[in-house]
């Protein structure tokens, strides 16, 4: 059997290129329109930004009596310049702030889209994957890969983006203005500074992911100790456990205190290469003044446009940090989407078509691990409306039949069939609609009863939702509630009892009224009073169903039109209750022991 092999997570041009269809969709010209328009803003933006250090300039020259340019002359006086000033840097935020409104809902839409394409593909992978991974792991996988667009949209678009074309445009202005030198002197120091800085950066990633480690081991033995308090207390290890805390707690300060240094050294070696390149493009403007060559304008102007450029500079260790970050995260999100669903349908599957709901097990064959075979060619025919058991001791095979039935596995070899349908040729949207499960211990959903039990059928009426309950024997249970129906059943239904949980259960299923039952052990976690009542539910349940019950305690199962036993991946036994008795065989072994051991309890 071929397993899905994991998917790894995809590299950061990868991931550059799979969030491109989201902000540039086929089809979808309104989101189009607004990504033109806000690159429209950001780019008058910039360009008032670059041009507002030069409207500074005029003004100092007109207070201070420079010859007057044909500039000046139209604005006239330096009080209208300054007012010019003024308004240009205004305009610089109010462009920035509407390109920020005109690409919100942009951005918004494409963090749903990733976000819904994300859980949808994690409800289609196979239960192989998901008992294979944590389940916080893969919503946490979620958490980060949007937060990592939503971070990357934002500061790629509107942060490094806009700095490598302001930095750009300061370039060829100083270029035009003072000469080649200043550009040159203003691109090397940026150079050096950018180098410096995503270098630094990358040796305090490694540390930071040190500090980080180190915090969340303590973190893990601080929780593991306080969830075993009482564990703690009878062995007397308080001291013990303070010691193994203090422990991780030191080897975090060590890894607290590097990346502390690390941020020092990056915080100078940046300061001092800004710091060079400022002063040596104000010496060289100072000088050019000293000489007439420039205005005191000019030297404000240069002044200007370095302390322009410099201060989005210095947020760059950061964001690239971020950035990098964004893409590990966005990678694991794409690597996910990527990951192969293991069960899907066929091309032109057709919707299962029902007549009467036999099954059929023919020479199956399955295994979880190449190397580990469970079923070993089982032969089984359930007709319309029959009730069969399968029971056998542990590891038999009995789960793995009713997990290939409702296909969370495909066999390995042979086939199943659901009124001579192949379950493999029909939708599984079909397949499962047509099998209702009652598992062993039924898992709720964190809302009302009310939610839980019309889970069973979307749209279901309060009264199909009450006439169900009834039939699992739990309405009056519910209107004793204070609550009644809205009653929260709290985390996986752990404010009620297994019995009341497992009737909500039945009800669901009833509610969705399928024409097979499987039900998987679903008394054997529960008392025997609590057990009995069950059963009765249970057995009311199935009738005009076709019906599979896989049965630990034998009691539960002898009316059963037909028992199965497994044993190794085969049946090596089946029959009636009282034709397996007779039979003296391995059925009748297990009936003894059981009836011994519940005598015994007695």
């Amino acid at each position: 059997m071929n397993r899905p092999q994991l998917q790894k997570p995809a590299s950061g041009w990868q991931t550059m290129r799979r969030v491109g269809p989201y902000l540039w969709p086929p089809g979808q010209t309104w989101i189009k329109r607004r990504v033109v328009l806000a690159m429209a803003f950001l780019l008058l933006s910039k360009l008032i930004s670059v041009t507002t250090p030069y409207l500074y300039k005029l003004a100092v020259d007109a207070l201070g009596g420079a010859e007057p340019t044909p500039v000046m002359m139209m604005l006239l006086t330096a009080v209208g310049l300054t007012v010019a000033y003024g308004v240009a840097r205004l305009g610089v935020v109010l462009f920035a702030e509407m390109r920020d409104a005109v690409f919100v809902r942009v951005g918004q839409r494409a963090l749903r889209r990733l976000a819904l394409e994300t859980f949808t593909h994690i409800h289609r992978l196979s239960l192989r994957y998901h008992i294979t991974r944590k389940t916080g792991g893969l919503s946490r996988i979620i958490e980060r890969g949007v937060k990592g667009v939503d971070f990357l949209l934002r500061f790629m678009l509107f942060s490094i983006g806009p700095l490598v074309l302001e930095l750009t445009m300061v370039a060829i202005i100083f270029a035009g203005l003072f000469g080649w030198l200043y550009s040159v002197v203003v691109v090397v120091t940026i150079v050096l500074y950018v180098t410096f800085t995503f270098r630094i950066t990358e040796w305090r990633v490694k540390i930071r992911r040190e500090m980080n480690d180190q915090d969340t081991d303590a973190n893990q033995k601080a929780i593991d100790s306080l969830l075993n308090f009482e564990t703690v207390k009878y062995f007397g290890a308080e001291a013990r456990e303070a010691a193994r805390y203090d422990l991780a707690m030191q080897r975090y300060e060590v890894a607290a205190v590097k990346t502390g240094l690390s941020l020092s050294f990056l915080n100078i070696g940046q300061s001092v290469i800004i710091t060079s390149g400022l002063v040596a493009v104000m010496v060289m403007a100072a000088m050019g003044v000293q000489a007439g060559v420039l205005t005191v304008g000019d030297f404000v102007m240069v002044n200007a446009y370095m302390i322009q450029i410099t201060l989005p500079l210095g947020f760059l260790g950061t964001v690239y940090r971020e950035i990098r970050q964004a893409l590990v995260d966005m990678g694991e999100m794409f690597g996910l989407l990527g990951q192969p669903a293991e069960v899907v349908d066929r091309p032109g599957a057709q919707a299962l078509a029902l007549r009467g709901a036999a099954v059929t097990f023919r020479d199956v064959h399955f295994a979880y691990e190449p190397d580990r075979q469970i079923l070993k060619g089982i032969t089984l025919h359930v007709r319309a409306g029959e009730r069969v058991a399968l029971v056998g001791p542990s590891g038999s095979g009995k789960s793995t039949i009713g997990r290939l039935l409702f296909r969370f596995y495909d066999v390995t070899a042979g086939a199943v069939e659901i009124d001579g349908q192949d379950i493999r040729d029909v939708t599984q949207d079909s397949l499962h609609g047509a099998i209702g499960v009652v598992p062993q211990d039924t898992v709720l959903f964190n809302d009302t009863i009310r939610y839980n039990i019309a889970y069973g059928r979307e749209g279901a009426t309060q009264h199909e939702i009450e006439a169900a309950a009834k039939a699992a024997r739990i309405h009056d249970f519910i209107l004793r509630l204070p609550e009644g129906y809205d009653t929260t059943v709290g985390e996986r239904g752990l404010k009620l009892s297994g019995g009341e949980k497992q009737r909500v259960g039945i009800a669901r299923t009833l509610l969705k009224d399928p024409a097979i039952l499987l039900l998987d052990e679903a008394t054997s976690a529960l008392d025997s009073q609590t057990e009995a009542d069950i059963q009765d539910s249970l057995r009311d349940m199935g009738q005009g169903r076709t019906v599979i019950t896989i049965a630990h305690r034998l009691s539960t199962i002898a009316d059963a039109d037909r028992i199965v036993v497994l044993e190794d991946g085969r049946i090596i036994e089946e029959g009636t209750h009282d034709m397996l008795i007779a039979r003296n065989g391995r059925y009748a072994a297990m009936w003894a022991r059981q009836s011994q051991d519940e005598a015994v309890a007695a």
